[in-house]
C-alpha cells in the first residue's frame, strides 16, 4: 500500500499506444498511457473499455455513431460488444482499467501491446 504518482509514472516512457501496469486492483489492471494518431476499430466481448483523460484530450469513434471528444478530466466507458477506436491528434495521456489478460487490441488485426509493469 502506497501512493502512486501518475505523473511521475507517465515520465518513464515516451512510446505510443504502449500501456504501462501501474497497479492492480481486484481482477484489473491500473494502466497509463500516451495516445497519438490513431487505433484501428476494434471491440472487446467479454469486457467495457474503460478511458480517463489525465492530460489532452481524445476522440472517441463509435461505430455508426458521432465522435465523442473526452477532455483531461472526464472519463468515457465504452460497453463490451461496441465497436470503437480512440484517436488523438496531439499526444493525450490517458489512465485504463481492465480486466487481467485482456489485449488492448481487443478483436483488431494490430498485435497487443505487451503492457510493461512499472
Amino acid at each position: 500500500m502506497k501512493p502512486v504518482n501518475l505523473s511521475e509514472k507517465l515520465g518513464y516512457f515516451s512510446t505510443h499506444w504502449d500501456p504501462h501496469v501501474i497497479a492492480d486492483y481486484n481482477e484489473n489492471e491500473v494502466m497509463v498511457v500516451k495516445i497519438m494518431g490513431e487505433y484501428p476499430f476494434h471491440k472487446h466481448e467479454e469486457t467495457d473499455d474503460f478511458f480517463y483523460v489525465l492530460e489532452g484530450e481524445l476522440q472517441m469513434d463509435i461505430q455508426g455513431e458521432p465522435s465523442h471528444t473526452i477532455k483531461a478530466g472526464e472519463l468515457f466507458i465504452v460497453p463490451k460488444g461496441i465497436v470503437h477506436r480512440p484517436r488523438a491528434t496531439s499526444e493525450a495521456k490517458v489512465l485504463l482499467i481492465e480486466p487481467k489478460g485482456e489485449p488492448n487490441s481487443g478483436d483488431a488485426d494490430r498485435e497487443a501491446a505487451p503492457k510493461t509493469r512499472i
